[in-house]
């Protein structure tokens, strides 16, 4: 059975912690791929019109050009309306029968899931893997008892992690994988503002499509 993990986001604009997230699961979880998902906007957040949809396509794929078993996926910019993740789940699990699937979230979303349309069932359905940040303080007291039940932590685990997750079951697994903090909010800051820096955190394809279509500013 193939495993396939699904990254749904923003990604606005892409930075190297979203590659380096995608590098390091293919090798702890044992992944047959790793499938970006830029959302045309997070129902959940209203607050913040993000840049075109067609523009952060263009930039994860430019991103992922080179990374063996990474891809990009356009189904949730192909739909009419802006989908929520259960369905986009839901229609992943109807087509993928013969895949065990992975749905990959920041601890930033962990921590706001309960804001998610069905959360319960999004974290019911297939596997979820939580990736945390350095220095970020992650809780488990904002769900239930039941999906407390689920977690796997595997931060600091470094052996025999592959033995932990052979064949899990709509599992939570929490992972410290990934070591580099980056901001796409600060990026976007740092480039609106004309304050530099952002150049380094960015895949120098990115930041050449983001000066030639002056985005940010």
């Amino acid at each position: 059975m193939k495993r396939i993990a699904f990254y749904g986001g923003s990604f606005d604009p892409p930075h190297i912690g979203h590659l380096e997230i995608a590098q390091k699961l293919i090798e702890q979880f044992s992944l047959d791929e790793f499938v970006f998902i830029p959302a045309f906007h997070a129902p959940h957040k209203k607050d913040r019109k993000p840049t075109s949809a067609f523009h952060r396509f263009a930039m994860l794929a430019l991103a992922t050009n080179d990374l063996e078993n990474v891809t990009v996926s356009k189904m949730e910019l192909e739909l009419p309306e802006k989908p929520y993740t259960v369905e986009t789940l839901s229609r992943l699990k109807n087509e993928l029968t013969e895949t065990e699937i992975f749905f990959v979230m920041g601890a930033d979303s962990w921590q706001d899931i309960l804001t998610w349309r069905e959360w319960e069932t999004v974290l019911t359905m297939v596997n979820i893997i939580v990736v945390t940040r350095p220095a970020y303080e992650i809780g488990f007291s904002h769900v239930t008892d039941a999906i407390r039940e689920r977690i796997i932590d595997l931060r600091g685990v470094e052996n025999g992690i592959k033995s932990k997750i052979q064949n899990p079951k709509s599992k939570i697994f929490i992972t410290d994988a990934v070591q580099i903090d980056v901001s796409a909010t600060e990026i976007r800051q740092r480039i609106k503002e004309k304050t530099g820096g952002w150049l380094k955190d960015v895949p120098d394809a990115v930041a050449k499509y983001v000066e030639k279509y002056e985005l940010y500013i």
